[in-house]
């Protein structure tokens, strides 16, 4: 599997099928983290992680503290992309990990960055 970034018109195939997505939260300033999985299907979050709670930050249902972060399953369905924002205003950028190395994502002013498994 691939995944694909597309912004302002251009795209980036990544060769993976796992990967996760983490960023600072705006008004908390606390560290959210997902895991994800490419298949053909669309995305699957297959777990979140949050060191902490408040606006919105609060950790999923079943959640146990591991290592100082509330870790969970999410009960979601499969997604068939991730739209992100860019608004360059917030604490951080996107961060995109897999397996190659991490990305920063929308971390100046532009459209938004879109997320989704490679069509062949």
């Amino acid at each position: 599997m691939a995944l694909c970034v597309i912004a302002g018109g251009k795209s980036m195939a990544i060769a993976t099928a796992l990967f996760s997505l983490s960023w600072t939260h705006s008004v908390e300033k606390t560290e959210w983290m997902e895991s994800w999985r490419v298949t053909p299907e669309g995305l699957e979050l297959t777990e979140a992680r949050v060191k902490g709670s408040g606006a919105g930050m609060d950790p999923g249902e079943g959640a146990r503290l591991e290592d100082g972060w509330w870790v969970w399953t999410p009960d979601l369905p499969i997604v068939p992309e991730l739209v992100l924002a860019a608004s360059g205003a917030t604490v951080s950028a996107w961060k995109l990990c897999h397996a190659e190395g991490c990305l920063d994502l929308g971390a100046k002013a532009g459209e938004p960055l879109r997320i989704e498994p490679c069509r062949q």
